[in-house]
């Protein structure tokens, strides 16, 4: 298997989202000299990643294929089974030498880190267990993603992070995964795959991310007073809107609109990491 597909299942496209994490609690710190910070974000890139989306896709293989949108630097890769079949030696091969370091920092938080990411993955793609097929737990286990908010904590000394931006985080990790199964509702629905948003139908997921980008608007403003975040927040719950009630409304979007999706997304993803590790405008003083 090349390196080539092995990045493309990795997923670059939904980096923004591991990085956006890492780098909150470093907020405005001087960390570009310090080499535990860039192991730490060389790690939340491609290894992590590869991770989990790696154990996704080989438990999904019967769905992916069939899916339009696969087969793309933004949403993945849609590999063969020979390709599948030698994935999990690569998977941990690539893991092993970033958590080797990071329990070498830190016995007790980097054990900690290492072993929430691989209960999380276990619960979520486990055949018995299985969250992802399991609504409404498909789309609490995505919060799991915080533990790279602890990462980028406790490896870096960040800031304190106050429980509003946790929440705040908890509802973005929510719309965002529910954003991913809206994408895949037809293709999933085909494979009998039952999603929450197969569950609820496509109106009700838009509307349940409307929710959601209305209850992080309400955080950022009357919380850390962030206008900036604020309104784009609001922006996109506007377009969702005009959305789900003239433009699309529970049609299936075309793949040239998913992959215009994919960019705009990468695209807000690394405006907003770059505004808000410059102002901490999530972190309280």
């Amino acid at each position: 298997m090349s390196i080539g597909i092995w990045l493309k299942i990795s997923r670059p496209g939904l980096w923004f989202q591991t990085v956006w994490l890492y780098l909150l609690p470093t907020a405005s710190m001087r960390i570009w000299d310090s080499w535990e910070f860039w192991v730490g974000l060389v790690y939340v890139t491609f290894p992590l990643n590869f991770l989990v989306y790696g154990w996704n896709d080989m438990v999904d293989y019967s769905i992916d294929k069939a899916n339009p949108r696969k087969d793309s630097w933004l949403f993945g890769a849609r590999a063969t089974p020979e390709q599948l079949l030698r994935l999990p030696v690569a998977m941990v091969l690539v893991q092993v030498p970033f958590w080797a370091v990071l329990v070498w920092l830190d016995h007790l938080a980097g054990g900690l880190t290492v072993a929430g990411i691989l209960l999380i993955n276990f619960l979520y793609n486990d055949q018995r267990i299985a969250l992802r097929g399991r609504p409404p737990f498909d789309l609490l286990n995505p919060m799991g993603y915080l533990i790279i908010l602890y990462l980028g904590y406790w490896l870096n000394a960040g800031h304190p992070v106050p429980w509003q931006t946790i929440l705040y985080l908890c509802l973005f990790c929510l719309h965002a995964h529910v954003i991913g199964e809206v994408m895949d509702f037809y293709p999933d629905k085909l494979a009998g795959r039952v999603t929450s948003a197969v569950y609820m139908g496509i109106g009700l997921s838009k509307l349940l991310i409307i929710l959601c980008l209305l209850g992080e608007a309400a955080l950022v403003y009357f919380t850390f007073h962030e206008w900036v975040l604020t309104s784009f927040l609001l922006f996109c719950v506007a377009w969702l809107v005009v959305d789900l009630s003239w433009l699309f409304k529970e049609k299936q979007y075309g793949l040239s609109q998913l992959k215009l999706m994919g960019v705009a997304m990468n695209l807000a993803g690394y405006v907003s990491i770059s505004y808000l590790w410059w102002t901490g405008g999530l972190l309280l003083d």
